[in-house]
Order: C-alpha cells, then structure tokens, then sequence
C-alpha cells in the first residue's frame, strides 16, 4: 500500500487540453469521497485548458451504474473522453465483490471497444478512512490522476513515429 501522495504529476507531461471536450460520470454512493474525487478531476482538467462549457458531470445513483452511464455518454459524438467517479468500501458481505468485478469488467469492455477513452476512477478500500485518503487525503487525489490521464489518453495515437520507441 502506497504512502505518499500519488497525485503528483509533472504537468509539463499533461498537452494542453483547450477545446477538449470531458464528461465525467460520479457516483452519488459515499458523496463524501465521490463529490471530492470529482472536484479535483474538475479543477485539473481546467488547470490544463479545458473550458468550463467543455466539462460535463452526471450522477449516477451508485457505481454499478457507472457503466451505463459511461457507455451512454461514449456514444456522443461532442466527447473526447468519460472519467468514472466511484467508491466502493469494503462490508461484511459479498456485495462489495461483486460491485467491483462488475463495474472494472464493464469498464475495461469499454475501453476495449475503442470508440473513446474510459478513465477509471473507482476507489475499492478496505474502509471509508483509506477511501477518504485517497480523495484529497494524505494519498492526494484519484480524480486528477484521472483528469490528467484523460487528456493524455485523447491525444493518444498509433501513428508510427520512430522517435516515440524506448530502447530497452
């Protein structure tokens, strides 16, 4: 388990992202967490460039749901990139299993079909603290490792270019 802060970032690395255009789906489920995971998503995507105008959020009830909504949103045109807020804490039950599997399966389907980039936001802790941690806490925040990675992810390209080759 990691401890420091994950969400620092070179920002030289992150592209400018004026007229990219980013829908982001939040749980409502643990707001406590969600709504902090989704503000600091919406704060690095316009430190980057990104008009308010191009910034889009919708709730959805919990984080199963966030396939839905990411497929949905994947399917209009106007959006370069879906970022998906959630947390799921772990209980005394199987739930927590199957919730999980269920919205990485169905995000990961996502981005395998490969019409936009799906950037993964789901928080799966041991308990609501390490959640909170990692929602502006001591561990930063998911969500602008996930806005960066949103605005790199749509610049991405397989166009051969001999200089983008690491030497191993």
């Amino acid at each position: 388990m990691s401890t420091t802060n994950l969400s620092a970032y070179d920002a030289n690395r992150v592209p400018h992202a004026g007229g990219m255009k980013f829908d982001i789906i939040v749980s409502d489920w643990n707001s406590e967490v969600t709504f902090a995971l989704c503000d600091g998503a919406v704060e690095t995507l316009k430190k980057h460039g990104t008009f308010d105008k191009d910034i889009r959020v919708f709730h959805v009830p919990g984080s199963f749901e966030l396939v839905y909504a990411a497929k949905k949103s994947c399917q209009c045109k106007d959006v370069d990139a879906v970022i998906v807020l959630g947390s799921v804490v772990r209980g005394g039950t199987p739930h927590f299993d199957y919730v999980c599997q269920g919205t990485t399966n169905g995000i990961a389907a996502l981005n395998a079909e490969g019409v936009k980039p799906v950037i993964f936001g789901l928080l799966t802790t041991d308990n609501m603290q390490q959640a909170l941690d990692r929602a502006g806490g001591s561990l930063g925040n998911k969500g602008v490792e996930c806005a960066q990675t949103a605005i790199r992810m749509v610049g991405f390209t397989c166009d051969i270019d001999e200089n983008a080759y690491v030497a191993l």
